[in-house]
């Protein structure tokens, strides 16, 4: 090979089951619709196969695969070997596999003799027939095979002259893949990379052998790189690592892994590019929203945690040279960096935060060490400053007198009121009076709890309603504006506890700022972060009168 000439990679094919396997995690169950929104998402990311789910198992998993479009990737039906005591051409579990019309079927078959004899009460003889005419009959109707291995590292382990038995049953029967399966999540990396090695050895290519791993042992991730390193082809796994127990290996962190890390980045190639790498972050959190839950901050790679430098000596050496404290460019996953405001910032991080909030303050500027005073005191009351970087900004602004009075709020009331109604049905309805003071005029306003459909909506909804609703000559500024979210946390015991609420809000802009406020009362608090909220978009949108 030339001097010049570049080294030439080996594919790595990935496989996601997110729509399989990642549905086995507890609480989690994706509609058909949601099911397509997901398949766009990892299509246009550059994953290989796609396993769509369990034809004939459950009618969404069936209606699927009724209205699976045109995609790149290769959509995968997923099911298990015939039974026992009948033929594959006669299973009618296998049927409805196979009547899904992919062109690609993974079927899971048992290569642990413990679970032959006792889960499925069958002779190792039958399982291994089972086995090779499943696969037989699969590739027959011209259909790509993927042989899933269940429990194969622990059946190894137990009996390894039967477990490579059955890979080769379903090889030598035409299996275009064989998957290793870590089902119960218990090998360790040193284990799986011996293991898959021997596979091998035995005459089953590395370009015919994938690996599939659990993360009970929070080693899902390394176990499949311990596979790849043996020789393994296949990489399975799921979105931001969704599973059964504890997960899958997770596609998030190991994509960029694979493309961004060496050995990997120069061996390997998927059909993942640089380019869709970066929308790696916006994939996991679309996830997340489409099951209802706050995406985990501390996710390698993807998590707004990730790349948040929280520590003024880090802050200090990041604006010097990201390196020093990053081992990725953030935006190369479509993420970003975040130096936060708490009670460790130096002032390197405080006066990094004012830049971007627009406020150019001197290294010399007396009113700096009284804003690092202040956020200490106020955090040591409970406040949060680094998720609430709004409230940090108002602070800063109050302090270097750089902070308008737009209004002045006088007082305030709710009110909360359970009760029947007509139909003798309890209901609650809060009401929310606010009265605040605008260029000397005094503005009450009243606001109920419910929505356009009656629904009550709480008293904070009611609260916020209220004290956006008569802003005067600002009032055009908030309209815009709306709660997206809303956490509550008690950071004290007993009689003396604490509330902290934390307020997301968006304006018609697209941008979205947190608030927080903290009181012994779950309302002031909220009031507190709702008036954060308002005088945040006021100082962004408005000068005073």
């Amino acid at each position: 090979m030339y001097k010049d000439q570049p080294m030439t990679k080996t594919r790595l094919t990935l496989y996601d089951t997110t729509l399989r396997d990642g549905q086995q995690t507890q609480g989690v169950q994706f509609s058909t619709p949601e099911k397509h929104r997901i398949v766009e998402a990892l299509d246009a990311l550059g994953i290989d196969y796609i396993e769509g789910g369990w034809p004939g198992a459950n009618p969404t998993d069936s209606a699927f695969f009724e209205e699976v479009g045109h995609t790149r990737a290769t959509v995968t039906a997923f099911g298990m070997t015939k039974r026992a005591g009948r033929s594959a051409a006669n299973d009618e579990v296998l049927a409805a596999v196979m009547n899904a019309g992919t062109k690609s079927v993974c079927l899971v078959g048992k290569t642990h003799d413990f679970h032959v004899t006792t889960a499925l009460g069958i002779t190792l003889d039958e399982n291994v027939d089972n086995i090779r005419a499943s696969v037989a009959h699969i590739v027959g109707q011209g259909r790509e095979a993927l042989f899933d291995a269940e429990h194969f590292f622990d059946g190894y382990k137990a009996n390894p002259d039967y477990a490579l038995k059955c890979l080769h049953a379903a090889y030598d029967a035409g299996a275009r893949w064989i998957v290793l399966c870590d089902t119960n999540g218990g090998a360790l990396p040193s284990e799986v990379g011996k293991i898959t090695a021997v596979v091998i050895a035995s005459g089953i290519p590395g370009s015919h052998v994938g690996i599939h791993t659990h993360n009970d042992t929070e080693m899902a991730v390394a176990t499949t790189l311990a596979a790849v390193d043996a020789g393994a082809r296949q990489i399975q796994g799921t979105l931001n690592g969704l599973g059964e127990r504890c997960g899958n290996a997770n596609l998030t962190s190991l994509i960029p892994t694979l493309l961004l890390k060496e050995p990997y980045a120069s061996k390997f190639e998927t059909g993942v590019t640089l380019e869709a790498l970066e929308g790696m972050t916006r994939v996991s959190r679309m996830l997340d929203e489409i099951l209802n839950r706050v995406p985990l901050k501390q996710s390698a790679y993807v998590g707004s945690s990730a790349f948040a430098h929280k520590a003024g000596l880090h802050a200090s050496a990041i604006l010097k040279n990201p390196t020093t404290y990053e081992h990725i460019d953030p935006a190369q996953v479509g993420n970003r960096r975040v130096i936060p405001m708490s009670n460790q910032a130096g002032q390197s991080n405080l006066r990094r935060r004012l830049a971007e909030a627009g406020i150019d303050v001197p290294d010399t500027d007396p009113a700096l060490p009284r804003i690092l005073d202040r956020i200490k005191a106020r955090e040591a009351e409970g406040y949060s400053y680094d998720t609430a970087q709004a409230s940090f900004e108002l602070l800063a602004r109050e302090e270097l007198g750089m902070l308008p009075e737009f209004f002045e709020v006088k007082r305030y009331r709710v009110t909360v009121e359970r009760r029947k109604n007509k139909y003798n049905k309890m209901i609650s309805h809060s009401e929310a009076v606010v009265v605040v003071k605008v260029d000397g005029e005094k503005k009450l306003s009243v606001s109920e709890s419910m929505d356009e459909l009656g629904n009550d909506r709480g008293p904070v909804n009611a609260l916020s309603k209220a004290l956006a609703k008569d802003l005067g000559p600002y009032q055009d500024m908030i309209d815009d504006m709306r709660l997206v979210d809303f956490k509550v946390r008690i950071t004290q015991g007993g009689t003396e506890a604490v509330t902290r609420v934390i307020i997301d809000s968006e304006d018609g802009q697209g941008r979205r700022w947190s608030t927080v406020g903290v009181s012994a009362n779950i309302i002031d608090a909220s009031f507190e972060a709702l008036l954060d909220a308002v005088r945040w978009k006021l100082v962004r949108d408005a000068q005073p009168a």
